[in-house]
């Protein structure tokens, strides 16, 4: 499965605007670099799992709401995923993001 850049800053920047949020409140919130959201949004930059993950917590949304164009809301579970993965290392992530692919293609 390969992943649209360019589809996946158009829905983060759809909801942040569903929210009314500007660009640099969503980038304090997500603890990302000033003008980095803009360049994601613009699909110049590729993000990161842990950018991804970090930009669902602050617009309060799940990562396969960008990933793949659809939220799951069960209760606060992704929540506490998303803070597991705030302190994995970038080889972890990386492990963990083909694994979540895996899981995904799977009709489980």
């Amino acid at each position: 499965m390969e992943l649209d850049y360019a589809e996946i800053g158009k829905r983060i920047a759809r909801r942040r605007k569903q929210l009314g949020l500007k660009q640099s409140d969503v980038e304090e919130r997500a603890d990302i670099g000033y003008k980095y959201l803009t360049s994601i949004e613009r699909a110049i930059s590729i993000p990161s799992a842990e950018v991804i993950m970090r930009l669902a917590a602050a617009l309060d949304t799940t990562p396969d709401e960008f990933l793949v164009g659809t939220a799951r809301y069960e209760g606060n579970q992704w929540r506490s995923v998303a803070e597991e993965l705030r302190g994995l290392t970038p080889g972890q992530l990386d492990l963990t993001a083909q694994f979540i692919a895996w899981v995904r293609e799977r009709d489980l």
